[in-house]
């Protein structure tokens, strides 16, 4: 391919730069990586470096040692992305070695994406892809951006890249955030807001890093301003009971060197422990404990031992370690309703109230969208009551035929219609005696059945069909809808008495898509199927991603079944992004794909719409003759799930030996 004049130009400047007197700032950073690029790895600026990308099953291997890190940094990763896609950014997440784990761009250039190597499992390291800001962060280890003709190699030049390092909690590289454009201004300033961007991104990824690896110990946190400790925790230090230092954030060790103590980089050769928090402090341990009981607003201020500095600090307590008391004990009554949620404030707030009601004499009405939880929150209701040795009948009033619902509701005695049975039956209203009654989706039961339904609510007693007298009942009526009920009742399709008898009191269920605590209802669901199963399966962070990102229309129900789905088609050791149901995949961002192949031809079941059809046949054919057509086999080695696989054989035309038919004798 001929170079371009602006090519050719890119060329003579970084040869001129071997013989010119070492530049300052950035600019060095820049030309020691030429320096890099031309005696240690022997690059030629001109010569094309086409991306490269690692092999599916070895992109999985790099995931699965990021895994940790890409749960925590799923959020940030997606924020910037949000911030940055309008202007034309694609965002990478690359491990300490430059393999891209987590990509997020425009689906509609993912071709070029994935020619330029902007894209997921792509190779950006130094010694591959030549000066950028990947592969130079992580020899310099610093946020930089690498600008144009920053690039080594000439093919680059229309690239503007900003990268900066997250760093583990003992100061060895982890990962590198990057941002990336195909269009941008001319001059490197234009750029500048966008370092400022990725480098408070990384120090938030990093930050939330170290506050869950070391949630269990006590967190001193530090800054120069009161006001702002505890929103900006700029110095995080963990520690032992007894006061040793255990890790800090970056800042963290750079305050530490500041007042001179030594400290390891890139390893735990010498072990943080050697210093206490009184080697920076001029303060007690028991004094930095105390901290969240020193003051109103929770905060301390302290001079350093060393240089007499003033510092203001707060403490992250780990959960039930609290100093100052033994723990409350908890009523275990509640666990069944505990279970059901998390930290999502709404789902807090019901369950408050849920709690305050279990034992309570008034029906409840559970009312949310299909799919939410309405059955299980009535019965947590009921196992967290008095009532829960007593039975739990459920009846779906939607589901139930209308020329049964009757005689199954009320029960009948023997020969009282046609079709009877021959000994009568007790009906479902008269099993919950004593317990609950969960009427779901109560919104369609007929009108005449409401009728009935009130007279045994208002009586507790309950008439089957051809008896002479009622039965006494002592039931809890917990009724569900994703109506909304004073709409039925204007249309005249539902008694206005029977609801107010129904709505003693009301809990209502916010949609999955709205609740802050997704993570912990899928690891909970996830291990209940997986329990199911006798398995011990493993939900890689990719698949928990995709879960996080997906808006599930169909709430917990979609929920609950794409994870059953999953564990089905899984391999039975792990469940990854590529094992999840088709659309788990296809949400507005272009997610990470982890277990995808690399190559340029890939987009789950269906290839991009520019993705010439021939050459995707061409690759999975090759990938099922290497692996003597072993589906399992190829899907490991492709990092998909096996059904993915055999979508994409029927959307191809690829028909296994064993089965095309043989050729006709004539």
């Amino acid at each position: 391919m001929t170079a371009s004049p602006s090519q050719r130009q890119h060329v003579e400047t970084i040869l001129e730069s071997l013989h010119r007197p070492g530049s300052q700032g950035e600019a060095a950073i820049i030309e020691r990586s030429w320096r890099r690029c031309i005696d240690r790895y022997g690059l030629d600026p001109a010569r094309p470096s086409p991306a490269r990308y690692v092999p599916g099953a070895t992109l999985r291997e790099h995931q699965d040692q990021a895994d940790d890190l890409l749960q925590v940094a799923r959020a940030g990763v997606e924020q910037l992305y949000r911030q940055v896609a309008p202007l034309g950014y694609v965002v990478l997440l690359t491990d300490a070695r430059g393999i891209a784990v987590q990509f997020l761009g425009a689906k509609t250039d993912q071709r070029e994406h994935q020619r330029t190597g902007l894209f997921l499992g792509a190779d950006w390291s130094e010694a591959h892809a030549g000066t950028c800001a990947v592969g130079t962060c992580i020899q310099e280890r610093t946020a930089l951006t690498c600008h144009h003709s920053d690039h080594f190699s000439a093919h680059h030049i229309r690239l503007t890249c900003t990268a900066a390092p997250i760093f583990d909690p003992h100061g060895r590289l982890l990962a590198v955030l990057d941002i990336s454009a195909y269009q941008s201004p001319a001059t490197k300033d234009s750029q500048t807001f966008a370092l400022q961007l990725v480098k408070y991104t990384a120090k938030m990824i990093e930050d939330a890093y170290f506050l869950q690896r070391y949630g269990d110990h006590p967190i001193v946190c530090l800054d120069r301003s009161r006001e702002f400790v505890q929103i900006n925790r700029r110095y995080l230090l963990a520690l032992e009971e007894d006061g040793s230092l255990v890790a800090a954030n970056t800042a963290g060790r750079k305050l530490l060197r500041h007042h001179e103590l030594p400290l390891p980089e890139g390893g735990e050769a010498r072990p943080f422990k050697a210093w206490n928090i009184q080697d920076l402090l001029d303060a007690r341990v028991d004094e930095v404990l105390a901290i969240p009981r020193h003051s109103d607003d929770r905060v301390q201020a302290f001079h350093t031992r060393r240089h007499r500095e003033i510092h203001f600090a707060t403490l992250i307590e780990p959960p039930r370690r609290a100093t100052g008391g033994a723990t409350p004990s908890r009523d275990s009554s509640l666990a069944p309703l505990e279970a059901l949620a998390d930290d999502d404030p709404s789902m807090r707030d019901t369950l408050t109230r849920a709690a305050r009601l279990r034992n309570e004499p008034i029906n409840i009405l559970v009312m949310g969208e299909t799919g939410t939880g309405k059955e299980r929150m009535a019965r947590a209701l009921h196992d967290s009551s008095r009532r829960r040795d007593q039975p739990f009948v459920a009846i779906n009033c939607a589901a139930m035929p209308e020329s049964l619902i009757e005689s199954e509701l009320f029960g009948h005695e023997a020969g009282s219609f046609t079709g009877a049975r021959s000994q009568g039956m007790k009906g479902l209203i008269a099993q919950a005696d004593g317990g609950t009654l969960f009427l779901d989706e109560i919104g369609d039961m007929p009108l005449q059945l409401q009728t009935r339904l009130l007279r045994v609510l208002a009586e507790q007693e309950v008439l089957p069909i051809g008896a002479s007298r009622p039965i006494k009942v002592d039931l809890r009526v917990v009724a569900a809808t994703h109506r909304d009920l004073r709409e039925l009742i204007a249309a005249g399709r539902f008694r206005e008495d029977l609801y107010y008898r129904l709505n003693g009191a009301s809990l209502r269920l916010p949609p999955l898509r709205e609740r802050a605590d997704k993570g912990y209802l899928i690891r909970q669901i996830f291990a209940e199927l997986n329990h199911e199963r006798g398995g011990r399966a493993r939900l890689r962070g990719d698949a928990i991603s995709a879960l996080l990102a997906y808006p599930w229309p169909g709430n917990i129900r979609e929920l609950h079944n794409a994870l059953r789905y999953a564990l089905a088609t899984g391999d039975g050791e792990e469940v990854v992004v590529g094992d999840l149901p088709e659309e788990c995949l296809h949400g507005q961002l272009a997610h990470p794909g982890a277990g995808r192949p690399t190559t340029a031809v890939d987009d789950d079941a269906r290839p991009p719409a520019s993705a010439p059809r021939p050459l995707e046949q061409d690759l999975l054919y090759r990938a099922l003759c290497r692996q003597q057509w072993n589906v399992s086999a190829v899907a490991r080695e492709l990092g998909l799930s096996r059904p993915t696989i055999y979508r994409r054989m029927k959307r191809l035309g690829i028909v296994p030996p064993n089965q095309q038919n043989p050729p006709t004798l004539s």
